[in-house]
């Protein structure tokens, strides 16, 4: 958990260094610094109450965050026409940067509240999508190991740690094999510019350019239904099976138009077990932004991801083992751990 007095003390800097270094819009004497939001990581956003209009101003401590991945992979898409914000000024040993103002409308509460425009977004997500993909700018592979090393997640901090499980044997041994298929699959598909969190939560309504993207830095060169898992297997929003069956039909169309997967590519399989693969690890993620970093408010989203994991694993023969573990075992748990949070 964050230390208060830490925490305020980076608030002072970065309204001084704002006034100085962060903007070239005048900033009132009388202006103080509002939170807008945080988010998983240490990541800390804010606007002033009056001048610097258009810009917000981020706290982001350089011992936690990757500021010049954000730096770098802003400039990247800003290149190639996506709404993303821009870097209007950074200084990377303290940890500030004054960005533009995408706003505060979020894809989440857009579809929430006006149901009828969820088509026209998500058509404007799944071309962003498209329009990433050959972005090129230093990144990372999402190999095998890191993909692992995600997947570990669920047992370390999700089984055992938020939920008490001992893993037995027999468990770890069914785990390992779940992994080994996941990483398999993901593996075998081509890779392309991989944002790594496409979600209804870093998506922003803008009436000039939809989306506005958001959370980009962890962004990595990776399997190329990853950005639509994120999208369409949601953790904090649920579509139809039978209309994430049909999007995934619709994408697979556009690859072959672009000559990145054959007409026989196992689409549908890849893209579900990839969010397999995601899902492992985001419970893995909220456990531990629970536990460690004294943020509850994710352990409402688990079920949902636990669902998405009994349903895929029920259509996958290879994964019949690890469906009958999750239906005996885990759904109990969960069950609990859900009336906890409510």
């Amino acid at each position: 958990m964050k230390d208060d007095s830490q925490y305020d003390a980076r608030v002072a800097g970065l309204a001084e260094w704002a006034r100085t270094n962060g903007s070239s819009a005048n900033i009132p004497p009388s202006a103080v610094l509002l939170p807008v939001s945080d988010d998983a990581s240490f990541r800390r956003y804010f606007r002033f109450n009056e001048g610097a209009t258009g810009l917000v101003f981020v706290d982001a401590p350089p011992e936690h965050e990757d500021n010049e991945s954000f730096v770098r992979i802003s400039a990247a898409l800003c290149n190639v026409g996506l709404n993303c914000p821009e870097v209007i000024a950074y200084d990377d040993s303290l940890g500030f940067l004054a960005v533009t103002d995408l706003g505060d409308r979020l894809y989440l509460d857009e579809i929430l509240e006006n149901p009828a425009a969820t088509a026209s977004l998500y058509r404007d997500a799944v071309n962003a999508i498209l329009k990433l993909m050959p972005v090129r700018c230093e990144l990372p592979l999402y190999d095998a190991q890191k993909l692992r090393t995600e997947i570990g997640l669920f047992r370390e901090w999700f089984l055992e740690r938020q939920l008490g499980f001992k893993v037995s044997s027999d468990v770890a041994s069914m785990l390992e094999e779940v992994s080994d298929c996941l990483v398999r699959s993901a593996l075998e598909q081509p890779t392309v510019f991989v944002h790594r969190d496409f979600h209804c939560r870093n998506l922003m309504v803008d009436g000039l350019a939809n989306p506005g993207i958001i959370d980009f830095q962890d962004a990595v060169i990776g399997p190329v239904t990853y950005d639509l898992v994120s999208l369409y297997k949601d953790c904090y929003y649920q579509f139809g099976r039978n209309l994430v069956e049909q999007m995934v039909s619709d994408f697979h169309q556009k690859l072959v138009g672009l000559g990145l997967v054959t007409p026989a590519a196992p689409m549908l399989r890849w893209f579900d077990l990839m969010g397999a693969q995601r899902h492992l690890k985001c419970l893995g993620i909220f456990s531990r932004l629970n536990l460690r970093d004294g943020k509850p408010g994710y352990l409402s989203d688990i079920p949902l991801v636990v669902d998405y994991l009994v349903e895929t694993s029920e259509i996958y023969p290879e994964l019949e083992g690890f469906h009958r573990w999750l239906l005996a075992e885990v759904m109990p748990k969960v069950s609990g751990l859900k009336q906890g949070v409510q």
